[in-house]
């Protein structure tokens, strides 16, 4: 029964999870935590960072490693990551199609139009939902924080050299 819970899920997740892993960071956390209960703040938040560190998209990483974890064994991995995949395949595989003959139309313009801020939005939300006690536990992690947020806005510290260099203030200032 656990698989064809964690089979919707995903596929929930990937139907609706417009704009990217971090766009539906919220509506993951949202089931895997809030919902079902497979994970804690705490899990989901190493889980977010293991899935950011490793090479693949964020929501497929997540859904591979949460898969393992609910199930205990390859499958539950291999049927999360499928179920979050394939609305995605199947929407491009539609749209790549339609697209080319429809792109002009007011229509659809207006529509991607539309869903650009909206990315944006959930995007931020997942920033804001991260924002807790677990994350920031006092103000060594508020500063790693500010600096990782000032250096990337600020100077465009590429994201590899902004893990590298956290990792280290954290044998730093927790050692």
């Amino acid at each position: 029964m656990i698989y064809w819970h964690l089979w919707c899920v995903y596929l929930k997740i990937g139907l609706f999870g417009f704009g990217g892993g971090y766009a539906m960071l919220s509506l993951i956390q949202y089931e895997v935590v809030d919902k079902h209960h497979w994970l804690s703040l705490q899990e989901f938040t190493d889980v977010v960072a293991i899935s950011q560190m490793t090479p693949g998209p964020i929501g497929i990483n997540s859904a591979t490693y949460i898969g393992y974890t609910v199930t205990g064994n390859v499958w539950g991995s291999v049927i999360a990551t499928i179920a979050v995949c394939l609305p995605s395949f199947l929407l491009v595989l539609l749209i790549s199609f339609f697209f080319a003959r429809f792109k002009k139309n007011k229509y659809v313009a207006a529509a991607f139009t539309g869903l650009r801020p909206m990315t944006v939005g959930l995007i931020a939300a997942a920033a804001l939902i991260m924002m807790n006690g677990e994350n920031f536990i006092d103000y060594k992690s508020v500063l790693i924080f500010a600096a990782a947020f000032y250096l990337t806005w600020r100077y465009k510290v590429h994201p590899i050299l902004m893990i590298c260099m956290a990792g280290v203030a954290g044998v730093i200032l927790y050692w």
